[in-house]
C-alpha cells in the first residue's frame, strides 16, 4: 500500500526551511504523495461544526499560519523531483473554477505531472461569508465547477454554461500533461462527498476516518461506482485514520484502500526534519505489510 504524508502548509510547517526539509526527507524516505490542505479563513469562534472531529471543532488555532495549498506544493515541487503532491482539500467552490483550473494545470506542468488536485465542498459558512460565496448550493457548485474544469483542461477553445459559471470559445493554457485530464480526488466522509468520487473524480480522500468506518465507507463508495457501471479499482482510495496502526495497513488494503495517508506535524526546527520523516517511515512506509 502507498502511504503518503499529509504534513505541510499549517503552522511550523508552513515555514519555507520546514517544507524543504520534509519534502526532501519523505522523498528519500519512499513516501508516495506530500498533502497540503486549505483554509482561506479562519474564525475565532465559529457557529459551523467541523465535521472531522468528535467535538466538532477544529485543532488548528484561528491565528496559525496557513499557506495557500497551490503555492505550498509549488514550493515542495521545486525542492524535489518524484514524491507526488495532492491538495487535501481544497475548497473548490470557494474560488473561480476558471483560475483553479489554470492554477492547478500549471502546477502539474511545473511538477513534470506529479500533481493530483483533491477538492471538497467545504463546512465553514462563516468562511463562505467572508468571500462573498453562498454556502447554500456548494455541493452542486463544486460538482459544476469540476465539469467546467475538465472542460477547459481538455477542449481549446472551451466553452460551458451552467448555473454558477459560463465561458464561451476561451483558451486556458498550459493543459495538464495527462492527455488533459489531472487526476481529482474528491474529499469528505458523506455519502455526497463518496458520490461525487464515483461520478465525477478519480479517487476519494476520507480524512479523520475512524478505522472501524473505514470498511463501510469504501463499500459506499463500491456501490456508487457499481452504480453508474464503473470498477471500485480505477479509483484512488486515500485515507486518513484518527486511529489504527502499522498492524492494520492489511486490514485497509482488504478493504480497498489504495493509500494510507499520516496526518503529522512537523518539529519546528529544520535540522530535525529528517530524522522525524525517517522514524514515521520506519512506522508506516517499512513496516510488514
Amino acid at each position: 500500500m502507498r502511504v503518503g504524508l499529509h504534513a505541510l502548509g499549517i503552522g511550523d510547517g508552513a515555514r519555507p526551511e520546514v517544507i524543504r526539509a520534509v519534502a526532501t526527507a519523505a522523498e528519500a524516505q519512499g513516501f508516495a504523495r506530500l498533502w497540503c490542505g486549505e483554509h482561506v479563513v479562519l474564525v475565532d469562534a465559529p457557529a459551523s461544526r467541523y465535521p472531522y472531529s468528535a467535538d466538532g471543532r477544529i485543532a488548528v488555532p484561528a491565528d496559525a499560519d496557513w499557506l495557500d495549498p497551490l503555492l505550498a506544493l509549488g514550493f515542495a515541487a521545486a525542492v524535489t523531483s518524484r514524491i507526488e503532491l495532492a491538495t487535501g482539500v481544497l475548497l473548490l467552490p470557494e474560488h473561480h473554477p476558471v483560475v483553479v483550473a489554470k492554477q492547478a494545470a500549471t502546477l502539474d506542468v511545473l511538477s513534470a505531472g506529479r500533481f493530483s488536485l483533491g477538492v471538497g465542498a467545504g463546512w465553514s459558512a462563516e468562511e463562505f461569508a467572508a468571500l462573498g460565496v453562498p454556502f447554500a448550493g456548494r455541493g452542486r457548485r463544486t460538482d459544476e465547477y469540476l465539469a467546467a474544469m475538465r472542460t477547459l483542461w481538455s477542449e481549446d477553445p472551451a466553452s460551458f454554461a451552467g448555473e454558477f459559471t459560463r465561458f464561451e470559445a476561451i483558451r486556458v493554457n498550459p493543459k495538464p500533461l495527462r492527455g488533459g485530464r489531472l487526476p481529482v480526488l474528491a474529499g469528505g466522509n458523506s455519502d455526497t462527498a463518496l458520490r461525487r468520487a464515483a461520478t465525477l473524480a478519480d479517487g476519494w480522500y476520507g480524512f479523520n476516518v475512524a478505522l472501524a468506518e473505514v470498511p463501510g465507507r469504501v463499500a459506499v463508495l463500491a456501490d456508487e461506482c457499481a452504480r453508474i457501471g464503473r470498477a471500485l479499482d480505477e479509483l484512488t482510495v486515500a485515507v486518513a485514520l484518527t486511529d489504527g496502526a502499522p498492524e492494520h495497513l492489511p486490514e485497509l488494503a482488504a478493504a480497498g484502500v489504495t493509500e494510507l495517508v499520516v496526518v503529522a506535524a512537523p518539529p519546528s526546527a529544520p535540522d530535525k526534519a529528517a530524522a522525524w520523516v525517517a522514524e514515521l517511515a520506519r512506522t508506516w512506509v517499512r513496516t510488514p505489510r
